[in-house]
């Protein structure tokens, strides 16, 4: 009987373990509600982000949540040959070390969502290309053509948000150099209970916003792009509605 029993626990944990892959396959998706009402799936990710997009279905009882811009986001402005932080033709990243946002949304109506992000421009930190000097004359450039003393942030506050298959169509007002203008952005995003997940690329130009591009070099022969792309990641926190009350009334009460 010894040999019988030995045998019986292989068997057995293979059962259990069956039963357990069962019940986890027949959870239901939290995240089967996509914003615009279609199907998503596992693969169903934007392919150049790499994000899922998605709504947590168990938001639908809530009147709103406010999601806190996390430090784990990203904020990159690229040049590509040239641009508006360009020198000498070369391709540029520079990203946002210092910003700050918010993002409150209204599981019933999703188009009373809103979201606010503030970027400091002296927070703004030139990656590429890895020469140190011409970092320096890039650094330089870009404070110079964004007038930093006199205008300390950037700042980014939806006007119209509409829900999308893949999350939203936002019309936001971009303020730089002290110039407001309404951009067109798509938004990727997956909203769960606790994280918001957003991936968007959109364009600007230079001269939309007052700003002359960049023409140096001998004899003026190095031009500056006026098109410049923003590309944002962003990672955002849910924070308790108290708090974010009592924040809200703290900035109202500033102001």
């Amino acid at each position: 009987m010894q040999p019988t029993l030995r045998a019986s626990f292989p068997a057995a944990a293979l059962f259990l373990l069956g039963v357990a892959a069962t019940a986890a396959a027949q959870q239901p998706d939290p995240f089967g509600a996509r914003p615009a009402g279609a199907a998503a799936s596992a693969d169903d990710s934007d392919s150049e982000s790499g994000l899922v997009p998605g709504i947590d279905q168990r938001l639908g009882t809530t009147d709103s949540v406010v999601y806190r811009l996390a430090s784990s986001s990203r904020l990159d402005v690229k040049t590509g040959k040239a641009g508006l932080f360009g020198f000498a033709g070369h391709a540029h990243v520079i990203e946002a070390r210092g910003f700050a946002g918010q993002v409150v949304y209204y599981p019933g109506k999703p188009s009373s969502s809103h979201l606010d992000i503030t970027v400091g421009t002296d927070s703004l930190e030139v990656l590429t290309p890895p020469d140190t000097a011409e970092i320096r004359k890039v650094t330089e450039s870009m404070r110079g053509v964004l007038k930093t003393a006199e205008y300390p942030e950037i700042k980014l506050t939806s006007r119209q948000v509409v829900p999308s298959p893949d999350g939203f169509h936002i019309v936001g007002a971009l303020t730089l150099v002290g110039q407001t203008r309404e951009i067109p952005i798509e938004v990727v995003a997956r909203i769960g209970l606790d994280t918001l997940e957003a991936a968007s690329t959109f364009a600007i130009k230079q001269t939309d916003f007052g700003i002359t591009p960049f023409s140096g070099g001998p004899g003026g022969t190095v031009k500056v792009a006026d098109r410049v792309t923003f590309d944002i990641r962003a990672v955002a926190v849910r924070v308790d509605e108290p708090q974010a009350h009592a924040e809200r009334e703290g900035s109202a009460r500033a102001h």
